[in-house]
């Protein structure tokens, strides 16, 4: 894909979230944290600061625990190289209600920028489908963004995989709270639980 069609990162995280609902929100390492966190800071949004790879586990520990809300997965490529594993895990569990979306600018964004391997010959939607994930696309539009973005919502048809290839601004970070406790507190709060 030329660098002239890539998609901006800002806006593929703002469409996901912008019909959310209830749905709970894990952000990777990084970028796609501050992406999330700038399309508005919400209590079921849980903000991943130093867990590199770990973002599509956390996402499906609270997709089991939550079968009947919605969870959405936003992390960039390299920490999805970092995690691939974890897809074989989400292909043998099935979770209905986990959808997972990697940023892939083809570049490890928090280490320096270098070239990632979706560069070259990783293919994660290919992956994602080997390990049992029927529902795995890339995703090279803001249409296609739109029409995935309309089935976050299904809790019956995941899981379900996308790979949208963006651009490679540094844009500003946004910042939300950094305190885990709070953030764990906060989205057991508004699942009616009493904060730990």
């Amino acid at each position: 894909m030329s660098k002239a069609n890539l998609l901006d990162r800002r806006a593929v995280v703002a469409q996901l979230l912008k019909d959310r609902n209830g749905a709970i929100a894990v952000g990777g390492l990084g970028a796609s944290t501050y992406d999330i966190a700038a399309a508005g800071d919400h209590d079921r949004n849980l903000y991943l600061w130093g867990a590199m790879g770990g973002a599509v586990m956390i996402g499906l520990g609270l997709a089991l625990a939550q079968p009947s809300l919605p969870v959405v997965v936003i992390t960039g490529d390299g920490e999805m190289l970092m995690g691939m594993g974890s897809l074989a895990t989400v292909g043998l569990q099935r979770p209905a209600n986990l959808s997972i979306v990697v940023l892939d600018n083809e570049a490890y964004g928090e280490t320096g920028g270098q070239v990632s391997h979706t560069a070259a010959s990783a293919d994660l939607v290919g992956v994602a489908k080997a390990c049992g994930i029927k529902d795995s696309r890339a995703i090279s539009t803001m249409a296609e963004v739109e029409a995935f973005a309309s089935s976050l919502q299904d809790v019956t048809t995941g899981p379900r995989f996308a790979s949208a290839k963006i651009d490679g601004a540094n844009l500003e970070r946004v910042l939300s709270s950094r305190d885990g406790t709070y953030i764990v507190n906060r989205i057991r709060g508004s699942f009616g639980h009493t904060p730990i």
